[in-house]
């Protein structure tokens, strides 16, 4: 009997195994030198100035809309399709949510949709986007930043499903996802399903000196020992609370996990390709819709979605062969909690049509050819 296949998952090598046991035996379990080591790697693996890690890619969410001033009088536009946290991180703040439909090729937000709900809105009205690389896909920030810089909003890249991933602007020059070029602060999650497992853990990447000193005062309560920002300075004990912050620190524990993780990132997106590679030659000249192949860049493939007519039957079908896909996501704006705010069916009709169709397959570095044979033989048999 073939073992349960799950739709995406961590792989811990001895390597990382050893990590983990040199900082447990070392004199730090937290906010010891692991945690700017892992900042100075993966700011360098994305191309960014600087990074700060936190507990979790929702804890990175919500310093990003605090360190933007987002408050109750806020109205930011988010994407139907993406985990809830990208929606909570700006009600977490008192702000106001907004939903721009998807483009029904790429499953990002669709630009025309932004645009047209900019212009039904008074001038001035909207002060950010925070915009998902779904799947992995990256966003195409370099056309959005010209809407945004138009309307002087701000952006915030959730980029947790697509480190290592990049596109090409219209000049042809290369941005890596998350590397701050065009957007404010980008998000990165460590969940054990994403490219790079810490058990929880996130990561927030910027270009702005700012933003990057008021990300590291707010996940730590708060509290500095600077003495240039402190108002007194009683002695080396001293320390001031000079904002309302949160103690969304992250463990050495988990940063060492993520240096080593990160060592094989890149080993880990070529796996990823190949699998994707597979699965689209396995579902040529089939009803399947497979996910559009990406041209002027690179896919992070964190997910494989595929669109099928009768997806409970599909999934039903493959759970019952003990594989288990999974559906990202329920689209937010039919959310009980979103629907007591005004939102209703029929608001976003391509994301609605999209959910109603989507299925994500087992996509993993660790994922074996055979395992993969097996997927694609459960998902053809149902077809």
């Amino acid at each position: 009997m073939i073992k349960p296949i799950p739709y995406g998952r961590q792989h811990i090598s001895d390597l990382d195994i050893q990590a983990v046991i040199e900082t447990l035996q070392s004199d730090f379990l937290t906010q010891g030198p692991k945690i700017a080591e892992f900042e100075e790697k993966f700011a360098s693996y994305i191309g960014s100035r600087y990074a700060v890690a936190v507990s979790n890619g929702t804890a990175a969410l919500h310093l990003s809309m605090m360190a933007l001033g987002v408050d109750d009088e806020t109205n930011v536009i988010v994407s139907p399709i993406t985990f809830a946290a990208d929606g909570n991180g700006v009600r977490y703040c008192g702000g106001n949510v907004y939903f721009a439909d998807i483009d029904p090729e790429t499953y990002n937000i669709d630009i025309n949709s932004v645009k047209n709900l900019i212009e039904s809105m008074p001038e001035g009205f909207f002060s950010g986007i925070v915009v998902v690389d779904f799947a992995g896909r990256p966003m195409e920030l370099d056309i959005l930043r010209a809407l945004t810089e138009e309307n002087d909003m701000w952006i915030v890249e959730d980029a947790c499903h697509a480190p290592g991933g990049h596109f090409f602007d219209i000049n042809e020059k290369r941005h890596n996802c998350g590397s701050g070029y065009f957007a404010e602060l980008a998000v990165f999650s460590f969940h054990p399903v994403k490219h790079i497992a810490t058990g929880e853990g996130g990561m927030i990447t910027t270009n702005n000196t700012q933003l990057y000193e008021k990300l590291k005062l707010l996940r730590t309560h708060g509290i500095t020992k600077d003495p240039a920002i402190m108002d007194q300075n009683h002695g080396g004990w001293y320390y001031e609370m000079i904002e309302l912050g949160y103690n969304y620190r992250m463990p050495d524990i988990q940063a060492a996990l993520g240096i080593s993780q990160l060592s094989v990132a890149d080993a880990n997106m070529q796996r990823r390709q190949e699998l994707a590679r597979r699965y689209n030659k396995a579902f040529e000249n089939t009803p399947i819709k497979a996910p559009k192949v990406m041209t002027n860049g690179l896919h992070a493939y964190h997910l494989y979605v595929i669109q099928v007519e009768n997806r409970k039957g599909l999934y039903d079908h493959l759970h019952a062969n003990q594989i288990y896909a999974q559906v990202h996501y329920v689209p937010m704006h039919l959310m009980p909690y979103y629907k007591n705010l005004g939102f209703k069916e029929g608001d976003y009709p391509v994301s609605e049509a999209y959910y109603n169709k989507c299925l994500s397959l087992p996509m993993y570095a660790s994922l074996t050819d055979e395992q993969q044979d097996y997927v694609i033989e459960k998902v053809l048999e149902f077809v």
